[in-house]
């Protein structure tokens, strides 16, 4: 039976500040990705995120960034390696306490942003990401972008390493994804994310921005949940896997 990850980022909300759809595309996500503070989040969307993923049984995960509220941590930083795994396993211990509080298990760690790009091509840093979550706790699996330097900086330091590939974002030739401040770096269409995303998973291929067919591994699909459009695109995909006997299942 072939099965599929389907990760959301959640819990990015702040203060007074309402950011996403949560509890709407909670029930039709597999696992979530919970903003740490940093580029998002605060401790009360935390501990209510954790409860609401708890809710619906969802795999639960650390999704840490930078420290850039004003730039949703999309905003590349000079920072070195050992910042990077200071501000990982910060990130990490603040989740895990508030699983800890409503007995659920952290699962997997998924880098946010502009950490989660500079790790894809930087070794030094993809590798401060995985010692981070190594030393914190080797049970947890990395996500990061299939193809990348993070993926094999996860496998170096023994953890699953999931490799994650996006329905709505176009691939360069080199499997990287099409920055955002391109035109076409988003797929608006869904019939056409639809497409990709079942290309990925059952031939392992994606055709990129120019039209070539490369090799992609997909173990975990990202989505958005932060418009109606992308909730009823969730419903969509989920219903179009379920159709090629592809089932949703978390990676534990």
């Amino acid at each position: 039976m072939r099965t599929i990850d389907l990760n959301c980022d959640l819990g990015e909300s702040f203060g007074a500040y309402k950011i996403g759809n949560d509890e709407q595309v909670l029930p039709h996500i597999s696992s979530a990705n919970i903003a740490c503070g940093f580029h998002a989040g605060d401790p009360h969307v935390m501990n209510q995120t954790v409860q609401l993923a708890k809710k619906y049984d969802l795999a639960i995960g650390a999704h840490p960034g930078f420290q850039d509220l004003v730039g949703f941590g999309r905003r590349s930083m000079a920072v070195s390696p050992s910042d990077v795994y200071d501000l990982v396993i910060y990130q990490i211990g603040a989740l895990s306490a508030f699983c800890q509080v409503h007995d659920v298990k952290l699962t997997h760690v998924k880098p946010h942003g502009a950490l989660y790009n500079m790790a894809a091509v930087d070794t030094s840093l993809a590798e401060a990401i995985a010692k981070a979550i190594a030393n914190f706790d080797s049970t947890l699996a990395l996500y990061g972008l299939a193809g990348s330097k993070l993926i094999e900086a996860g496998e170096k330091y023994g953890l699953n390493a999931v490799s994650e590939v996006f329905a709505d974002r176009t691939y360069q030739p080199g499997g990287t994804l099409t920055p955002r401040t391109e035109p076409n770096a988003i797929i608006h269409d869904s019939n056409q994310a639809i497409k990709q995303v079942l290309q990925m998973v059952k031939e392992q291929t994606v055709q990129t921005i120019h039209g070539e067919v490369i090799p992609i591994k997909a173990d975990s699909i990202c989505v958005h949940g932060d418009n109606i459009h992308a909730i009823q695109f969730v419903q969509k995909l989920r219903q179009a896997l379920t159709n090629e006997g592809i089932t949703i299942k978390a990676i534990r």
